[in-house]
């Protein structure tokens, strides 16, 4: 699990996604983490914004 600040969402309301791409990173230990999307579906709503601070468990992203 991986606590740390959202510094690029790659995906915006709309997009068609696959299972593995990457929706957005974070930055942890001064490390960029990639977070995949863990389904295939479209983007629908997102629930978090550049900066912010997020950890286990939080939504990022809702995929339909």
């Amino acid at each position: 699990p991986i606590t740390g600040k959202l510094i690029s969402i790659e995906v915006k309301v709309g997009d068609a996604v696959q299972e593995g791409d990457v929706i957005c990173f974070i930055e942890s230990m001064k490390m960029e983490n990639p977070i995949l999307v863990p389904v295939a579906g479209t983007i629908t709503e997102i629930q978090v914004s550049v900066g912010e601070v997020v950890e286990t468990g939080n939504v990022i992203a809702v995929i339909e």
